[in-house]
């Protein structure tokens, strides 16, 4: 399991895990207890504690994602070099084929070329209608959208019911 101290020293050098409050796990004496045994005590107490552990839990999923998306961005960067140098070598891929025209076929220079670059554009043409293609399915989230809808309504009228 990882600790919270392994997500953050990556952002915040050696300094630690965040500080956020935490809950006390010393043990109480007896007379603090029977002194507090009331159920308002007991039920502050709780939601002390609660609140406290919900922050301390959110913290260390923030830490946690923040660390993530570091490290995929880094790794993003290797896919981005990789990518420029093959857009640049494709210059070279597409003399290749021009001069392939030009020998094989005995076309001039210009024609081999010619039909080298239109070939190019039909590639690049059928690549962007299956692009256009995905792009169109795309849809609105409609189950989140419901959802918070009906969180925002419910939260509205909570207190119209009582």
């Amino acid at each position: 399991m990882t600790s919270a101290r392994e997500y953050t020293n990556g952002a915040r050098g050696n300094a630690g895990p965040p500080q956020v409050p935490s809950i006390p796990l010393t043990e109480e004496s007896a007379a603090r207890i029977a002194g507090d045994t009331s159920i308002g005590g007991l039920v502050r107490d709780a939601t002390a504690h609660l609140s406290t552990l919900v922050r301390a839990e959110v913290e260390l999923a923030r830490a946690e994602i923040t660390s993530e998306i570091k490290k995929g961005v880094r790794g993003s960067v290797f896919f981005m070099i990789s990518l420029t140098i093959l857009l640049f070598s494709l210059f070279f891929l597409f003399m290749t084929i021009g001069y392939f025209f030009y020998d094989v076929f005995r076309w001039p220079l210009s024609v081999a070329f010619g039909v080298d670059f239109l070939l190019m554009l039909v590639v690049a043409g059928i690549f962007f209608l299956l692009g256009y293609r995905k792009v169109r399915k795309i849809q609105a989230p409609e189950r989140t959208l419901e959802e918070a809808r009906e969180t925002m309504a419910t939260l509205r009228h909570r207190g119209e019911g009582h």
